[in-house]
């Protein structure tokens, strides 16, 4: 997944990163070709938080910081940007906790471990791609915890009155209707096969063509705004279509993958009870819409992420 909101919690360590090339403390294996896995879990008390630097990530990792401290743990948030880094930090033990998205994951470990072109792993199935992410996460030394109720997943959105007039509700109802689609997205979008290629193969949606804008932009909502494209590349958790006047279409045939929101943890730091009880209470709760709306709060409300954090865990009874 690609093109999510960036803005910086308030209270997110910024990391730099000869930090986390350099060395420093390690918990977990050696980041690469590990053997089998036999010591039991590991249940630090001081714990470090990725957080990936966007608001969702920073939402994210604030709730989990509150939880675990909540738990007994003491915590700190690490903010780094770049996955290449946060990872094997999470590997090392430099980071204990990170949360990610599944489908997502599971592909940039298959590229790390078999090559950039090797086919995804990553399924419209959660219990296909939990169990390929697993499978790869496992040797490398993280765990990944149950996923939770929450996705956020690449998503198509129209203006409200063009769905209107052509009674769009569904992808499929696109395709249907023959209509000639520009598309608002990344310039990737013209090759990914749940972009540009899938709409038309899965969906026959006739995608004249790809305007380079970014994936849910605030230039390529306006551009579906007035009228300069059709349709625009965005997310489930997107907080402003409303502001631009745009409507989600229902991915009803499943072309997107199952990028549910799981806490992949360093085992051999985090791997114990404590850490899987606490933040699976957040899972059983944190819906797409809610998560939606908490971005909302932060990117349109201009409200800090650990305070819409802090509100949305007491307003469901998880922080006392």
């Amino acid at each position: 997944m690609s093109g999510r909101r960036r803005r910086r919690g308030g209270r997110a360590v910024t990391a730099a990163l000869l930090a986390l090339t350099a060395g420093g403390c390690t918990g977990g294996p050696s980041l690469e070709n590990q053997g089998e896995i036999t010591a039991p879990p590991g249940d630090s008390r001081r714990l470090t938080i990725g957080s990936a630097g966007f608001t969702e990530s920073d939402l994210l990792a604030q709730m989990y910081a509150l939880l675990l401290e909540q738990a007994g743990y003491r915590t700190k948030i690490l903010s780094v940007t770049n996955r290449e880094i946060y990872e094997p930090a999470l590997e090392s033990g430099q980071i204990d906790v990170v949360p990610e998205y599944a489908a997502t994951f599971a592909d940039w470990l298959n590229a790390k471990v078999n090559g950039p072109d090797a086919p995804t792993v990553g399924s419209p199935d959660l219990a296909t791609t939990m169990a390929a992410l697993r499978t790869l996460a496992t040797p490398r030394g993280l765990t990944v915890l149950d996923p939770g109720k929450a996705v956020d997943q690449n998503a198509f959105a129209v203006a409200r009155g063009y769905a209107r007039k052509h009674r769009l509700r569904t992808l499929s109802d696109l395709g249907a209707a023959k209509l000639p689609v520009r598309l608002a997205a990344g310039d990737e979008c013209v090759r990914r096969p749940y972009c540009a290629p899938g709409l038309r193969k899965t969906y026959g949606i006739d995608v004249t063509g790809v305007d380079p804008k970014g994936v849910g932009t605030t230039q390529a909502k306006q551009a579906v705004q007035g009228g300069q494209v059709q349709m625009v590349l965005t997310t489930t958790t997107d907080a402003t279509l409303d502001d631009f006047g745009l409507v989600l279409l229902t991915d009803d045939k499943h072309l997107q993958n199952a990028d549910h929101i799981v806490p992949v943890v360093n085992r051999s730091r985090a791997g114990g009870a404590g850490v899987t009880r606490a933040l699976g209470a957040l899972n059983r709760v944190l819906t797409t819409a809610d998560l939606a709306s908490l971005n909302e709060q932060v990117d349109s409300w201009r409200r800090l992420p650990e305070d819409v954090a802090s509100s949305y865990l007491r307003s469901r009874g998880l922080l006392r």
